[in-house]
């Protein structure tokens, strides 16, 4: 759990007194802190969304539309999370954000008719939609930096949900023994391609909900 508690520690609003540390004397605000943090959340995203792309070949079709989906929601993170020194997105392209994770969680709702597994990615699209709409009604100067953005009990609802699936998925991640004479090399199955083996997916998820736990306690 230690980049949870990084990305965290990184966002977490500092307390009284320990911002004037890093203001120089002319009063200006140093924020290589923020935006290196930023950068790295840039990059967790941006690496999930492109390994979700690889589980799209699997030969199977529900997998193929889980993955889809996963990496819709880590590249719009990642694009969402990108330093406002580095990119300023116009005005419009909020609404965009807001239409198409709508789309998503639409989709993700007729979905779950099949499997509750899908109740996750209608909750996911519906945050990016709820961040994507915070960021659009906000003032320009609190865009990237998320302060006072949103609705505090719906953002805290959403950061008690993450942050359980983050340590739930954390713990499904551990590695558990084999079954007496379970399958294993002489089983005669060769080994699971990189887009169809579980664990991979698993930890796919957990980055996104680490991502989301870091980008909701910035708002």
């Amino acid at each position: 759990m230690l980049p949870v508690y990084t990305l965290a520690l990184a966002y977490a609003p500092p307390p009284p007194g320990i911002a004037s540390l890093d203001r120089p004397s002319s009063g200006e605000v140093r924020v290589h802190g923020p935006v290196s943090t930023a950068w790295l959340l840039v990059a967790l995203c941006a690496g999930t969304g492109a390994y979700c792309l690889l589980r799209m070949r699997s030969g199977v079709e529900e997998q193929r539309r889980a993955a889809g989906g996963e990496a819709l929601m880590g590249f719009g993170m990642a694009a969402m999370a990108v330093p406002a020194a580095a990119f300023t997105p116009p005005r419009w392209a909020w609404p965009v954000y807001a239409a198409v994770f709508g789309a998503a969680a639409l989709r993700a709702l007729w979905s779950a008719r099949g499997g509750p597994h899908h109740l996750h990615h209608l909750v996911g699209s519906a945050a990016m939609v709820y961040m994507a709409v915070a960021m659009a009604t906000a003032p320009p100067v609190a865009h990237h930096a998320h302060g006072g953005a949103g609705v505090p009990l719906l953002t805290g609802a959403l950061l008690l949900y993450f942050t359980g699936y983050v340590l739930l998925s954390g713990a499904r991640l551990v590695p558990a023994a084999a079954p007496a004479g379970g399958p294993g090399p002489a089983s005669g199955r060769g080994p699971a391609r990189w887009g169809d083996r579980p664990e991979l997916a698993r930890a796919c998820r957990l980055s996104m909900g680490i991502g989301m736990v870091a980008m909701l306690l910035a708002m």
